[in-house]
């Protein structure tokens, strides 16, 4: 997918584009060279591999760092050589710059150990769930351990963990369109260890989901 409007990067094979696509998209196993064939790939394979995940973690798993590699490999590996690989490039978003490289290891040792480890399986009554959810997906967010997909593989997370839990299919309308400013927002309180305004826009998510679900 195009990075260049969204991220600011210098670096490896992972900053590198593909021939004839007028450095638009990421250099790719498939020789795709457009944007919209790059994100009509992505979200098909994710869908996919969304529908694998189902069968791959039970209610009683908690998940691992590894977990986390192994399903952005089973969701990009066929179009990305790097994918389920930590990344090797800074990376930063609206001037807001992600962990560095040679601290992600360290940080998703730390996440699976101190987070992952403390929320997933994920049980309790939909507030708890709501403030599992967004610390989980807060603190992966801020750790922003690939070159690509980091959003979209939490929310698979938080689908992952919303089943744990007897939650139906998660909708992220809350993190769409006018509300992404409002969800950003809550990303960067997470800085300073507030949950509750992430917590806040799950609890929303969770209420939609139980009405559409």
């Amino acid at each position: 997918m195009k990075q260049g409007s969204r991220y600011d990067t210098a670096g490896l094979e992972e900053n590198e584009y593909e021939p004839g696509s007028n450095n638009s998209v990421l250099k790719n196993l498939c020789g795709i060279t457009t944007v919209a064939g790059m994100e009509q790939a992505e979200t098909l394979a994710l869908l996919k591999a969304t529908e694998e995940m189902f069968d791959s973690f039970d209610q009683d798993h908690s998940f691992s760092a590894e977990d986390i590699c192994s399903m952005h490999r089973a969701w990009l590996g066929d179009i990305y050589p790097w994918a389920g690989s930590y990344r090797q490039v800074m990376m930063s978003k609206g001037g807001f710059p992600f962990a560095a490289p040679a601290y992600i290891p360290k940080l998703m040792d730390n996440f699976e150990k101190d987070i992952l480890a403390r929320h997933t399986p994920c049980q309790g009554d939909d507030d708890t769930v709501a403030l599992s959810l967004a610390i989980v997906h807060v603190e992966l967010v801020l750790i922003h351990p690939f070159r690509e997909g980091n959003g979209r593989l939490s929310r698979l997370l938080a689908i992952l963990m919303g089943l744990q839990a007897g939650l139906p299919m998660l909708v992220f309308d809350e993190m769409e369109g006018a509300r992404r400013e409002a969800y950003f927002a809550a990303v960067r309180e997470g800085l300073g260890e507030d949950y509750n305004p992430m917590a806040n826009i799950f609890k929303r998510i969770i209420e939609q989901s139980r009405s559409e679900g």
